[in-house]
């Protein structure tokens, strides 16, 4: 490499403190070192580099007015953030990796905004990496009101000695969460996650997405919905998980603004739930005051991005028309600052080491991997790479599991059980009774096994070749 490259990381990557009681991102460091880069911590210096790849760490950006200054000019080559927002007028020339899924707050015109669209560098993300994070704090707040066992008042009455099961329990009916209904919107990483969950709780679990998805949805045993309304009828909880689509830049909104409104709601059933931990404007707000006001809606979470003038105190981003509703529904309403993708140190630091990898790769060998949207002039797409049983399979995943060495495992594994079947199907009704509960212990055994390999090898979800 005959020049300096610079890399501004503007996000942590790592969330876990250290004994300075500052959150650790030595794993990065260590990892980035270990592949024969530098990595600095704070701005990159005026003086010249030596040649080779440098990685410069402030993620205290947060506002335009910080972000712009250092680089408008072009002063880094490449970037990694997380959920940072990065202007149109931000110049990466090298290319761009969001640690996470969506990619709404990458907005540098040099690869053309948040959907990259026509730029002249890639956009990247590392989808997967927090995707079980986000959608477990998802269901963390289901369960805050369903089951709906009040356990601050039993907790309280149990620690006094106020309480008598055999008399008492009866004053407290629950309602349970298997047999519910789940809508949820968007099939992607999380909104998958969510779904496995779900039906882990014994809920149905109804998906909407686009029509493709709709042989994979059904395949893992979900109800496909051709439409959000279909989606939310006869709902009991509503969950999308859609990113902000592509932003309009005559009005300055994005498509997916609103999607869940005043209609939406009105179709699920009353005393229905919400949970949005997409984005904060994929719900009406305004909508959503009234579904809170008329008990349409009983509770509502939402985890959304809110940023704080330091001088005047103003604050700004998608949870501010959420923070309004606290006056009339403060007991209604769980509102977070976009905190459920950043709870796990382990998967934050994965997907950093994951991002400097394909930042890499894009500046060493033009190779672009996890490209989101086109894919610029004189680069090579170098596929998916994803957490193995999170979001889609990929081709990538197909061709470790042919060449590995779980191979003849697994195919003495799918052969045991095709036989047994087969010996089933071809008995006369007289004897299928017997022969199948003569090899129901077989059976059983190499189905879960079966099973449990195919989910090792990261084998079980949709796939788009």
């Amino acid at each position: 490499m005959d020049k300096a490259y610079k890399v501004l990381i503007a996000d942590l990557v790592g969330l876990k403190f250290d004994a300075n009681g500052k959150p650790d991102h030595s794993a990065v460091k260590a990892y980035i070192e270990e592949k024969g880069h530098t990595f600095h911590e704070g701005l990159a210096e005026e003086s010249a580099l030596p040649a080779g790849i440098h990685f410069f760490y402030q993620p205290d950006l947060s506002r335009e007015d910080e972000i712009l200054p250092i680089t408008q000019d072009g002063q880094y080559d490449a970037l990694i953030a997380a959920a940072t927002f990065i202007p149109a007028a931000s110049k990466f020339p090298e290319g761009g990796v969001r640690i996470g899924a969506g990619t709404g707050n990458m907005g540098s015109a040099s690869w053309g905004g948040g959907n990259g669209d026509g730029g002249e560098a890639p956009l990247m993300n590392t989808p997967s990496f927090n995707s079980r994070a986000t959608a477990q704090m998802a269901m963390k707040a289901l369960l805050t009101v369903l089951p709906d066992l009040d356990v601050e008042t039993l907790h309280a009455r149990t620690c006094t000695g106020d309480f008598d099961t055999g008399k008492n329990l009866a004053e407290f009916p629950t309602e349970k969460i298997e047999g519910k209904t789940m809508a949820i919107i968007g099939y992607g990483n999380i909104g998958r996650e969510v779904a496995n969950l779900a039906k882990a709780f014994g809920m149905n679990v109804r998906i909407y997405a686009r029509e493709h998805h709709k042989k994979w949805i059904e395949s893992e045993g979900f109800t496909y919905a051709p439409s959000i309304l279909e989606a939310a009828t006869g709902a009991d909880v509503l969950s999308p998980h859609t990113g902000l689509g592509a932003l309009d830049a005559e009005t300055g909104t994005f498509a997916n603004a609103g999607l869940i409104n005043a209609e939406i709601m009105n179709a699920m059933n009353d005393g229905a739930v919400i949970v949005n931990y997409d984005r904060g404007e994929v719900v009406d707000a305004e909508a959503l005051g009234f579904a809170l006001a008329s008990g349409k809606i009983r509770h509502a979470a939402i985890d959304a991005d809110l940023f704080k003038d330091p001088q005047s105190g103003a604050l700004s981003g998608p949870m501010v028309p959420y923070l309004a509703l606290l006056e009339h529904h403060a007991d209604k309403l769980e509102l977070l600052p976009h905190a459920a993708a950043d709870t796990e140190h382990d998967s934050r630091v994965e997907g950093a080491k994951q991002a400097v990898d394909q930042i890499v790769a894009c500046i060493t060998e033009k190779r672009v991997m996890n490209l989101k949207g086109d894919l610029p002039a004189g680069y090579t797409d170098g596929g998916a790479v994803t957490v193995p049983g999170v979001g889609k399979v990929t081709p990538n995943r197909i061709a470790a599991a042919a060449t590995g060495d779980t191979l003849d495992n697994l195919t003495q594994t799918a052969e045991n059980l095709a036989k047994i079947w087969k010996d089933i199907a071809d008995s006369d009704d007289s004897s299928r009774m017997r022969i199948a509960l003569d090899n129901a212990d077989t059976l059983i055994t190499l189905s879960n096994q079966y099973t449990t390999l195919i989910e090792k090898l990261g084998l079980k979800g949709p796939y788009y070749g």
